[in-house]
């Protein structure tokens, strides 16, 4: 079936779920650290990341698309036994992701409500379960991810106009930056579109159906349009957190996100602060979840049939997980590095499946976007290699 609207249900929920995945406590914690440490010129690790970002998420969309084949599948056709590591890889850091995510719902609720931390991740917990009863549950992810999405969006920009920041400032710095940290760009393109991020858009489409080379154009629309709303957020909150760093105003070293929105607009910052971090948490957990079940699509049969079922208890794990050792920061933090260093693997493997007619049959995949692709693995590899290298010296 081809697809003409861009704004159609799946695709246009394929995009949010994939943009909703990036968002999460990692992605608004890291975004306020990283601007009060660079200040205006985080403007143009945005622009570097948005760049990469695409560049990465439209070759992966569009072969995933026409081969009709979940990403483990691709890559097994490429080079046997790849799939299983990269399903590994993706399924392990998904777990360790969403333990986090549970917990920032859970303080995202606590923040709103007052209730403990553990009350209000088993509360989202629950949430995320009944999206994944419904029998339509791809149209509730869809809806689900794409009402948030633009919660979040609206509040943070009320934020942002609070936090009166110096616009002329941050677009200077943007294109001719005070200092480039290559660990920063790193951290951000693999928090965007690392691990599981990279396929959860990819996968809800081909759960939906929608791929072959029919609807090639509007799957890369979809593409780029996950990265524009993901970027469109990073961009908000480093604008809100530019102006509250440019006041003198230091961030809390354990909250640095709280101090933005508080301090631009009191105990409605903070509340705001409170839904917008549940939000971004509680469509981590969706988005974490489905993806990576799908990779376990490969590990054994009965994922297929039971699919749904297997999320659920995904979900659960991770929260169950969560309420008895708590949240396993340095965990989190190998995750986030793994993330980074999955994206050129995987991608890598993507590309060689370009010319492989058992893959793509007799799509011609653009050969600039092969080359933006490879440019991606490269400098990906490099600043990977580069900043572990950096934990050893």
């Amino acid at each position: 079936m081809k697809y003409k609207n861009i704004f159609s249900g799946p695709l246009m929920g394929a995009a949010f779920l994939m943009a909703t995945s990036a968002i999460g406590p990692g992605f608004i914690t890291q975004t306020t650290k990283f601007t009060a440490e660079l200040k205006a010129s985080f403007g143009f690790v945005i622009l570097v990341s948005v760049l990469m970002d695409i560049g990465a998420q439209l070759n992966i969309w569009r072969i995933i698309s026409v081969s009709k084949m979940y990403a483990q599948d691709v890559a097994n056709k490429v080079l046997p036994g790849t799939g299983y590591i990269l399903s590994v890889l993706i399924i392990i850091g998904g777990i360790a992701f969403n333990i986090g995510n549970i917990a920032g719902a859970g303080l995202g609720l606590k923040v709103l409500t007052g209730c403990s931390v553990q009350t209000g991740a088993i509360i989202s917990c629950i949430i995320a379960v009944i999206i994944f009863i419904f029998k339509e549950a791809g149209k509730a992810i869809d809806f689900f991810a794409k009402l948030l999405g633009l919660v979040m969006i609206a509040l943070t920009l009320y934020v942002a106009f609070q936090s009166h920041p110096p616009m002329a400032e941050a677009v200077i710095k943007t294109f001719i930056p005070d200092t480039i940290n290559e660990t920063i760009i790193l951290t951000i393109v693999g928090g965007t579109v690392g691990g599981y991020i990279s396929f959860a858009g990819a996968h809800r489409l081909l759960e939906a159906n929608i791929c072959g080379q029919e609807n090639i154009k509007q799957v890369s629309k979809s593409a780029v349009s996950a990265i524009l709303i993901a970027s469109l957020m990073r961009l908000i909150l480093f604008v809100a957190a530019l102006g509250i760093v440019w006041q003198g105003i230091t961030l809390s070293a354990e909250n640095p996100a709280a101090t933005v929105f508080q301090s631009a607009a009191g105990e409605v910052g903070y509340k705001i602060f409170g839904l917008v971090l549940w939000s971004a948490a509680i469509t981590s957990v969706v988005g974490s979840a489905f993806t990576s079940v799908t990779f376990a699509k490969l590990l054994h049969p009965a994922v297929t049939k039971k699919f749904r079922s297997i999320i659920i208890t995904f979900i659960v794990f991770s929260t169950i997980i969560f309420l008895i050792v708590g949240q396993p920061v340095k965990v989190l933090v190998m995750a986030g590095a793994v993330n980074g260093l999955i994206l050129p693997f995987a991608l890598a493997i993507i590309l060689l499946a370009v010319n492989k007619k058992n893959i793509t049959g007799s799509y011609k995949h653009p050969v600039w976007l092969s080359i933006a692709g490879w440019v991606v693995v490269v400098a990906m590899a490099y600043m990977g290699i580069k900043a572990i290298s950096n934990l050893f010296i």
